[in-house]
């Protein structure tokens, strides 16, 4: 069996390393002087590297903010999944579940507002895929949890699990872009927001049929 040469294992090094810097200096840059703000070329300079290498790992500035985020947002919905209790109430899971991510997002609001921003639309680029499926995960982790309190007699409903998960996770993005527009957002009243407007969805509003008109 051949062995990988040291040179192998040191070009690797170096390349760990440059992506290091490039997502230490985005970070330094995006909290210092703002997203909007900062430039690719801003960012290169700081991490102390050509522009060509930044371009090896994103396509854009917002890219770059990706780079960031990723890793963390795949272990939010690791954690998150880690957390469910299986016997537990639908509500508490769905909470702990959705608790996860505002503590994230919260320890850096000004990363974190740019972030959810930049989620709207974003389809293409090299980090594009990876978030996507990222949240597709959590899409997927509500739909378990919809299905198995559906199957378990918790909850009873005529539509199909995934667009009920579709329907919690619309509320959580919007209340968490809501939530996290104040200078300093607290994880418990944001919690607290969250369980009120989800405790609608699941009691639902007993409409008559005069309220549905002729839709």
């Amino acid at each position: 069996m051949t062995k990988p040469s040291k040179t192998v294992g040191l070009r690797e090094l170096n390349k760990l390393d440059k992506l290091q810097r490039i997502k230490s200096a985005a970070l330094e840059l995006f909290l210092t002087n703002g997203f909007d703000e900062t430039t690719t070329r801003d960012i290169a300079a700081r991490a102390n590297v050509a522009m060509g290498t930044v371009f090896i790992y994103a396509e854009s500035k917002r890219d770059l903010l990706f780079l960031i985020v990723n890793e963390d947002l795949e272990q939010c919905v690791a954690n998150a999944s880690a957390s469910v209790d299986p016997d537990g109430p639908l509500l508490a899971n769905l909470l702990k579940v959705l608790r996860i991510h505002y503590e994230y997002f919260a320890r850096s609001p000004v990363v974190s507002r740019a972030a959810l921003r930049e989620m709207y639309f974003y389809q293409s680029g090299k980090q594009s895929q990876r978030f996507l499926a990222n949240r597709d995960q959590l899409r997927f982790l509500l739909t378990r949890l919809i299905a198995k309190a559906i199957n378990t007699k918790q909850i009873k409903s005529a539509e199909a699990p995934e667009v009920i998960a579709q329907t919690i996770f619309a509320v959580y993005q919007v209340d968490l872009r809501i939530w996290l527009a104040n200078d300093k957002p607290k994880i418990r009243p944001g919690m607290d927001a969250l369980r009120r407007k989800l405790e609608i969805v699941m009691r639902g509003l007993s409409p008559k049929t005069s309220a549905l008109g002729s839709a």
